[in-house]
């Protein structure tokens, strides 16, 4: 468990996350993503691949606490390619209103960074302030991305 003043950061990944309280970080992520989140199936989805040891999954869930409730959150997913593709995706990262700019944020983004193999991709919309933090910490921006929605 890594700390930063009040705030402790754990790191969870699929050989060390019995600690984890799964439900109570998808509350978090569903309520604190705000507009830019997803149904919370598919944000259990997203935390089920990164915690999974099955072959060519695998990631991290990494949740920060003040006092024992959750702060801000991250999930990181392998994506099981290299090159082409970076080897790891950041798909979610929420932070509470009232720890907003304090850099929790930030230490959730350094941690996911320091303990993942290879490059990190990330969406963003173009409106989050988050952009700012991820510009400011090295990320680029290479590409648009297009979707095509079944």
């Amino acid at each position: 468990m890594a700390e930063n003043n009040s705030v402790q950061y754990e790191i969870h990944t699929p050989t060390n996350h019995q600690q984890l309280k799964r439900d109570e970080v998808l509350d978090f992520l569903f309520e604190h993503l705000d507009q830019y989140g997803d149904a919370r199936e598919d944000i259990a989805k997203c935390m089920d691949y990164a915690l999974s040891d099955a072959e060519g999954k695998g990631g991290s869930v990494i949740v920060a606490r003040e006092a024992g409730k959750v702060v801000g959150a991250l999930i990181l997913n392998n994506t099981g390619m290299s090159g082409y593709i970076p080897e790891n995706i950041l798909v979610y990262v929420a932070v509470h209103g009232n720890q907003r700019g304090k850099g929790v944020g930030k230490k959730l983004v350094q941690l996911a960074s320091e303990t993942a193999d290879g490059s990190i991709a990330l969406h963003v919309e173009p409106d989050n302030p988050a952009r700012h933090l991820y510009e400011k910490m090295g990320f680029t921006n290479k590409y648009l991305e297009y979707r095509l929605i079944r």
